[in-house]
């Protein structure tokens, strides 16, 4: 099954976890996910800079290059493209090496003119046909424009670009959500939705859920519990085993000299 065919299957929708670095992805793919998104909060948080400020360019592509060795599809979180000329957005995009990526129209947490963000998505399509282009649209993210018809409006000429998939991180009404899912022809994506089912979500018309920081913000709260309950004489919550978690390392590496992916 291809990475775009994981959107167009079953009843439940296709759900991408998100990672910030080697161990998180690991985790993930012994959990047994078919493939695993990065984050560019939980990339750019864990070198200690703000999430949109084009400080995980270097790391993203890093990452993305380590996390092709897994037998797993993966989608790189790219913010805006890195760039505002859209043919070096595609050369980035093409270069990485990924399965899919996820480009947002904003910056400075302000939107970006549609045409703007239409131009890198088509850009990024020229360059690299086959590569699952997830166009993320920031109204309801940012609470400007959020409406529904700004949102489609949008949306639609990111999929008269060329875009694979259509993200509205933020949209929650279910109203909403129906409106995307059933004037839009390409998959659309939404973030996870905490108490929402992903069958509730799949019975809207969503084809792809993804997790997006909440891993990585809920890993810093579980370590900060874990060493308030040391403080305390409270339980420890349970955790992986270090030799469980080395191991994990140990075949990663052994996997780095062997043969691709797929």
């Amino acid at each position: 099954m291809s990475f775009h065919q994981l959107h167009s299957t079953g009843d439940v929708p296709f759900l991408l976890p998100n990672a910030w670095d080697v161990g998180s992805a690991l985790a993930l793919v012994e959990a047994g996910f078919p493939a695993v998104g990065t984050t560019s909060f939980g990339i750019a948080a864990a070198a200690g800079s703000p999430d949109g400020r084009h400080a995980t360019r270097e790391a993203t592509r890093a990452l993305v290059a380590r996390l092709r060795a897994l037998p797993v599809y993966v989608s790189a979180d790219i913010e805006d493209g890195y760039d505002e000329d859209p043919e070096e957005v595609a050369a980035y995009a093409a270069d990485l090496g990924a399965d899919g990526v996820n480009i947002e129209d904003s910056a400075a947490d302000r939107l970006v003119p549609a045409d703007v963000h239409a131009a890198k998505v088509a850009a990024i399509k020229r360059r690299a046909p086959g590569l699952f282009v997830n166009a993320r649209v920031d109204t309801y993210w940012l609470g400007e424009n959020a409406t529904v018809d700004a949102t489609l409006a949008r949306a639609r000429a990111y999929v008269a670009a060329g875009a694979d998939g259509i993200f509205v991180p933020g949209a929650t009404d279910p109203d909403h959500v129906r409106a995307f899912t059933s004037q839009l022809p390409v998959p659309v994506n939404v973030l996870a939705v905490p108490g929402v089912p992903l069958a509730e979500l799949g019975r809207l018309g969503v084809r792809r859920v993804s997790t997006g920081s909440l891993p990585y913000r809920a890993a810093v709260d579980t370590a900060v519990a874990v060493a308030e309950a040391v403080r305390d004489g409270k339980p420890v919550p349970a955790a992986t085993s270090y030799r469980d978690a080395q191991q994990r390392l140990l075949d990663y590496e052994d996997r780095l000299g062997g043969p691709g992916r797929r």
